[in-house]
């Protein structure tokens, strides 16, 4: 998997955007979008917190 948005990833974000949407939605989308794609990126590489491990580091 890609940890960048495509050409086509970024036009069809954007074509789903409200009508009213201004340049700050567009970028904030654009932002989340990446920070999600690079996140399942790390946890391809096996870089990801076992679960469990999360819920030992939070006291949980």
């Amino acid at each position: 998997m890609s940890s960048q948005l495509t050409r086509d990833g970024i036009i069809k974000a954007l074509r789903e955007l409200p009508a009213d949407a201004n340049v700050d939605d567009a970028i904030e989308r654009l932002v989340f979008l990446a920070k999600i794609e690079a996140g399942l990126a790390q946890l391809d590489r096996g870089e990801g917190i076992p679960h469990d491990e999360v819920k030992r580091l939070l006291g949980l």
